[in-house]
C-alpha cells in the first residue's frame, strides 16, 4: 500500500533588515514558535551576523540575503535577489519585517504571494524633509501590496491610518519570553557585571538599553543626566547598546555614564537596574519596557506611539514622559530613584502586566492566526505556481 507523505506545514518567509535590535528580536521569536508549531520556516537577511546564526540554532533555514540597512541604489540589487529567494522557497506567506525588508520584499512579490508587512515603526518617521515625503509616498503606494499590515500598537496604527496609508489591519502587541526576562536580586546580580567592579553597590543605577541611534534619544537622557545626577548623587547611568551616535554620546557622556557596548542579552542588565529608561523620539512599542518590567524593574518611557500602551494603565502617570523634554525627564527619573518602595511597587504591577498582556506565545498565536487567514483566502499554492513561472520567464 503506498504511503502518502505528511504535509510539511504551511511555508512562511520571514525578510528582515535590520538585522539587530527589536525587529532581529521578533523574527527570532516568531521563529522558534512557528517551528514548534510545524511550519516550515525560511528567513531571509543578511548573514554574518548573530541573527543568522541563532535562526540556524533554531532549526530555521537561512538564505543570506545581501542587503543595506537603508535605500539607496543597491536596491534593484536586492530586489532581484530576493526574487530569487522567494522563487527557491515556495513561500505561502511572506513576512517582511521593518521599512528597507518591506520595500523589497513588496517590490519582489508584488501581491502574488501572501504577504504580511510589519513596519516595526514607520519609515516616515525616522526622516526628515525630501526623504520622508518620499518614504510616505512609498508607503501609500506599497500598501496594495500588502495582504496584511501588522502594526505593534493602536498608536502605530493611528499613524499609519492618519498619513494616508490604507490596508488590511491586524494590531498584535509585542511579547516577551516571560520565562527568559524574570526578576532576580540586584545585589547577586550586580556583582557577576564587570562593569560595575568599582561602582559602589549602593549607588542607584538608571539602565537604557537600545541601539545608540537618534531614534532612541539617549541624547536627551544625557542632557537630562546633570539634573538627576545633581538630586541624587552618586547616581550612575548605563547606556547598553552600540550604533551610529555611540561616539557622539561618549564625547557628551560625565564620568558618571558607563557604555556597556553590545550585549548578547540585556537580562543582567535589566536586573541590575533600579529604573530602565528608554527616551525614544519614536516607536511602534518598543521591547526593552516590556523586557525590563518582565524582569520586575519600574520604567520610564517617553508617549511616543506604542509607549503609553505598553504600560499598564496605573504606571501611566508615574512612568510617562513627553519625548525630547529633557527637564521632564530628569524630573520623573529622579523622583523614582529617591523613593525605593514605589520603585517596588511599580516593578511589581509592571511584571503582572507583561504576563498578562505581553506573553511571546499570545503574539505568535495572533501571527498564525493571520497566516491561516490569508492561505485560506488567498488559494496560495495555486498563486505559487504562477509566481515561479513569471520569476523565471
Amino acid at each position: 500500500m503506498q504511503q502518502i507523505a505528511p504535509d510539511p506545514g504551511p511555508r512562511v518567509l520571514h525578510v528582515t533588515q535590520p538585522v539587530d535590535g527589536g525587529a532581529a528580536r521578533v523574527v527570532t521569536d516568531l521563529a522558534r514558535a512557528q517551528l514548534a508549531a510545524g511550519l516550515h520556516v525560511t528567513v531571509a537577511c543578511p548573514d554574518g551576523g548573530d541573527l543568522a546564526a541563532r535562526l540556524r540554532a533554531l532549526g530555521a533555514d537561512v538564505h543570506p540575503w545581501q542587503a543595506t540597512r537603508a535605500p539607496g541604489p543597491s536596491l534593484v540589487g536586492e530586489v532581484r535577489r530576493l526574487r530569487r529567494v522567494v522563487g527557491a522557497v515556495r513561500p505561502d506567506v511572506v513576512h517582511a519585517h521593518s521599512a528597507k525588508a518591506g520595500l523589497a520584499a513588496r517590490l519582489a512579490v508584488r501581491g502574488r504571494v501572501a504577504t504580511v508587512f510589519q513596519p516595526h515603526a514607520w519609515s516616515f518617521e525616522a526622516v526628515g524633509g525630501p526623504t520622508a515625503a518620499l518614504a510616505l509616498k512609498w508607503e501609500r503606494w506599497g500598501a496594495r501590496w500588502a495582504s496584511r499590515v501588522v502594526c505593534v500598537s493602536d498608536a502605530e496604527r493611528a499613524t499609519g491610518v492618519r498619513a494616508g496609508i490604507t490596508g488590511q489591519w491586524r494590531v498584535i502587541p509585542n511579547g516577551i519570553d516571560t520565562e527568559h526576562f524574570h526578576p532576580a536580586p540586584v545585589d547577586s546580580v550586580r556583582a557577576g557585571i564587570p562593569l560595575l567592579a568599582e561602582v559602589d553597590p549602593a549607588a542607584p543605577l538608571v539602565v537604557c538599553v537600545g541601539r545608540l541611534c537618534r531614534q532612541k534619544g539617549q541624547d536627551v537622557l544625557l542632557r537630562a543626566w546633570g539634573e538627576v545626577a545633581r538630586r541624587v548623587p552618586g547616581a550612575r547611568l548605563v547606556l547598553v547598546g552600540d550604533g551610529p551616535e555611540a561616539r557622539r554620546l561618549r564625547a557628551l557622556a560625565p564620568e558618571s555614564v558607563l557604555f556597556a557596548g553590545a550585549v548578547a542579552d540585556a537580562v543582567p542588565w535589566y536586573r541590575a537596574a533600579d529604573l530602565v529608561v528608554l527616551p525614544s523620539r519614536w516607536e511602534g512599542m518598543a521591547l526593552a519596557p516590556l523586557e525590563a518590567m518582565g524582569c520586575g524593574r519600574p520604567v520610564v518611557v517617553t508617549d511616543v506611539d506604542g509607549g503609553r500602551e505598553s504600560l499598564p494603565a496605573a504606571l501611566a502617570p508615574r512612568c510617562l514622559v513627553p519625548a525630547e523634554n529633557p527637564d521632564a525627564l530628569a524630573g520623573t527619573v529622579a523622583e523614582l530613584l529617591l523613593d525605593p518602595p514605589l520603585r517596588e511597587s511599580l516593578g511589581r504591577l509592571g511584571r503582572r502586566h507583561v504576563l498578562s498582556a505581553h506573553d511571546v506565545r499570545h503574539c505568535a498565536e495572533a501571527v498564525a492566526g493571520v497566516y491561516r487567514e490569508l492561505i485560506t483566502a488567498h488559494a496560495v499554492r495555486p498563486v505559487r505556481a504562477e509566481y515561479r513561472e513569471s520569476i523565471h520567464s
